[in-house]
């Protein structure tokens, strides 16, 4: 095996090792609930939804019903769940059936129910019940702007709850007096229940007012409609102590750093000098230069004999996009580092959002070589052009060094991984 071809293989086994993690078929099972007495609703939505609704269906004896939400090609079947497909980065006229239907299910509830909420991300595109004066077309307009403008996605998501009749505690609020007992696959940093899928269960900390200088901060356009929404105190979420959110019990089954650590010990295991660098966010393209500078010290440092070193790291960058491309964070981040690294021949990368799609295409990252810059002369392709115009992909794309795996039916969030092998005796 050549050592191009190993260190492929290497770094695809290190994000195999995070994804199985994250499977639902590996995460979820242990932390299932007893049954009720009452009557079992199922409610699942993000990316992992149909999967992590199959896999209630393989152990649950008692009788269920329910529905799972999730992204168009991201189904998997169910026999006793109903599997829906909405839009995702941007809510579409499905997610507001979607989210009316998951209304429907849940009304009526006695005090010995149960609702068994299944959350993961994505969610807050495909669960998304605009409130009362605010269109569809408006939320779109607000979310689009949003994605490009390099807004967290503890920001986007601030503005979403409240927009939304259903986040921010609002879908808890509907299934009361019913138990429920949510359980998610994270992809944020922080594990924090407000944010993943923009918090239906939980009560929320970000106010009217955070929302508003997010939108100025971002220089958003918004709609009138939004703007009077977010001037009403009628439009405020659910906040801790509201007693409609007293019955409930939230556990993260699997997360970012979880999965991040699950990759760092298949690196110890097989004799790496693993190196967690944690969950890093900012802008794409300054933490793949970042990264660049730092591999290349490493990779100086290094002696003939030494274990290959493994930079591993997770978390959520961003993309400001100003060029005509489709953004897609992890190539960004991978592209600034092929540019940081310039061609070093021991460095190899992968970038990877770990739910198989990176931005708006149908790949979930790319690979680093140690030739890329060398063969993007030969293809005449300009790294620095593509890098301005937020073309990442459209680079890695006619190289052929796109990551293509189809969704994974979890998600926990970016995967980054750089290889650096020592200097031959």
């Amino acid at each position: 095996m050549t050592a191009e071809r190993q260190a492929e293989q290497i770094l695809r086994e290190l994000l195999a090792a995070a994804l199985e993690h994250a499977s639902p078929e590996n995460c979820l099972p242990g932390a299932l609930p007893p049954t009720p007495a009452g009557k079992t609703v199922v409610i699942a939505v993000g990316k992992a939804a149909a999967s992590m609704a199959a896999v209630v269906e393989s152990r649950w004896r008692a009788p269920l019903s329910g529905l799972a939400v999730t992204a168009y090609g991201h189904g998997k079947a169910c026999d006793r769940i109903e599997v829906l497909q909405a839009g995702h980065p941007t809510p579409n006229a499905g997610s507001v059936r979607a989210a009316q239907r998951v209304l429907a299910a849940v009304s009526g509830l006695e005090p010995q129910d149960l609702v068994l909420c299944l959350l993961s991300g994505g969610g807050s595109s495909l669960l998304a019940l605009p409130a009362a004066g605010i269109s569809l077309e408006d939320k779109q307009a607000v979310t689009r702007q949003l994605l490009r403008s390099g807004a967290t996605i503890h920001e986007i998501n601030c503005v979403r709850k409240h927009l939304s009749a259903i986040k921010g505690g609002r879908l808890a609020a509907a299934c009361a007096p019913a138990a429920v007992v949510t359980l998610a696959i994270s992809d944020v940093d922080d594990d924090d229940p407000a944010v993943i899928a923009s918090g239906p269960m939980s009560a929320d900390p970000s106010t009217l007012a955070n929302a508003h200088d997010i939108l100025r901060r971002y220089a958003v356009d918004a709609p009138e409609s939004v703007l009077r929404h977010l001037a009403s105190p009628a439009a405020e979420t659910l906040k801790a102590g509201d007693e409609r959110l007293r019955n409930q019990r939230y556990q993260v089954v699997a997360s970012p750093a979880s999965a991040l650590q699950a990759a760092v010990a298949a690196g110890d295991q097989g004799g790496l000098d693993t190196k967690n660098l944690g969950l890093l966010g900012g802008e794409a393209r300054m933490l793949g230069a970042r990264h660049a500078r730092l591999a290349r010290k490493i990779a100086d440092d290094l002696r003939p004999g030494d274990r290959p070193v493994v930079l591993l790291s997770g978390g959520e960058t961003t993309v400001t996009v100003r060029g005509s491309g489709q953004g897609g964070r992890n190539s960004e981040y991978a592209l600034a580092l092929a540019i940081g690294l310039q061609g070093h021949a021991r460095i190899h990368a992968l970038a990877a959002d770990t739910d198989g799609i990176d931005g708006l295409g149908d790949n979930a990252g790319c690979f680093v070589r140690p030739d890329t810059l060398e063969r993007a002369a030969v293809a005449s392709l300009d790294p620095a052009a593509a890098l301005l115009d937020n073309d990442a992909g459209g680079f890695f794309g006619a190289l052929g060094d796109l990551l293509i795996t189809g969704p994974t039916l979890t998600n926990v969030n970016d995967f980054r991984a750089i290889y650096i092998s020592a200097p031959p005796a």
